[in-house]
């Protein structure tokens, strides 16, 4: 059995494929297997991934079951100890795999790596450090768009890993489930990470597992606006404490009304209105995630300290404390 699983979901992006698929073969560490999941490309993927890389094991789906799908069905037919979702569009350092398996074995109880990522065609700036999520219920990157002055180069504990490039123990995922089908696109990485936290498994960063990204180069910003409207509140729904939200359900509520009001004065630009189709539908299946939630906060083992020290403060404005 190989060490690793490599999962990459994939539609319609063969001109990413040989950058990423060259970066695999070049790892310093073998004991690995590469599943690229096909969402039903019609640019002739398929043909080139079987001519070009023959190594790697190609789901074809026959139809786009969005990320999440494309990552379940790979998850499926892996068979590493370890579970690592990587965007198409990246190409990973030669020691990114080496690295993110030391990490592993540094840290027993760590459910996730998160790699550090920076853009594919700016090389000294962050896409992330690992991910964050805030009290006030909105997630990102951390150090996006920051220069890499070193900042970010400690292995320290984090909220979460993006998942262009996040890693997991499959003992983690046999307890706690993998990605949520319900959120298909966007923010299924911090629903999992909220998961891992809940059950209390820890989150760590490991900066020199480096990976470069094509920022943006899949996905449109009106699909993404939808999604992030939507799945921003089935967050919410589904995965922070009763406690937690009458203690901060101010701030949740403040940032909603500020990400519809920036929409709102933006009316003119369809990934505006998209974003707030997406709060409406966010809105909508609040009982959809409560059911969920249910089942999810009564298996929760870690205290209200625990969880708030793993979220990121906000002070009145809405901006990082």
């Amino acid at each position: 059995m190989p060490a690793a699983s490599i999962i990459i979901p994939h539609l319609n992006g063969r001109h990413h494929l040989p950058t990423c698929l060259t970066s695999l073969q070049k790892q310093t560490v073998s004991d690995f297997e590469i599943i690229l999941v096909d969402n039903g490309s019609d640019d002739g993927s398929q043909a080139y991934v079987r001519q070009q890389f023959p190594e790697a094991r190609l789901l074809e789906l026959g139809q786009n079951r969005g990320f999440t799908g494309a990552c379940n069905a790979g998850y499926a037919a892996a068979q590493g100890d370890f579970i690592i979702l990587l965007n198409n569009d990246t190409e990973a350092a030669p020691a990114w795999l080496e690295n993110v398996l030391a990490a592993f074995e540094r840290h027993p109880r760590a459910g996730v790596i998160a790699s550090k990522m920076l853009l594919f065609d700016q090389r000294d700036t962050f896409h992330t450090a690992g991910d964050f999520y805030r009290l006030d219920g909105i997630p990102g990157n951390r150090g996006v768009w920051q220069k890499d002055v070193g900042q970010f180069d400690r292995e320290e504990p984090v909220f979460g890993a993006c998942g262009g490039s996040a890693a997991y123990r499959r003992d983690m995922i046999e307890e706690i489930g993998f990605l949520d089908d319900d959120f298909f696109f966007s923010c299924e990485d911090v629903d999992l990470s909220w998961r891992a936290h809940l059950a209390g498994w820890e989150v760590w960063y490991a900066p020199t597992a480096v990976v470069y990204h094509k920022l943006k180069a899949t996905g449109g910003s009106v699909i993404g606006s939808y999604y992030d409207g939507r799945n921003f509140l089935y967050l919410i729904w589904k995965n922070i404490p009763a406690s937690l939200l009458r203690r901060h359900w101010r701030a949740i509520l403040r940032a909603q009304l500020r990400i519809s009001g920036d929409a709102l004065r933006a009316w003119r630009g369809e990934a505006a209105r998209a974003r707030l189709r997406g709060q409406l539908a966010g809105l909508l299946g609040v009982g959809k995630m409560w059911r969920k939630r249910r089942r999810l906060q009564a298996n929760r083992r870690v205290d209200d300290e625990t969880l708030t020290a793993a979220l990121t403060p906000v002070d009145d404005t809405g901006s990082e404390g």
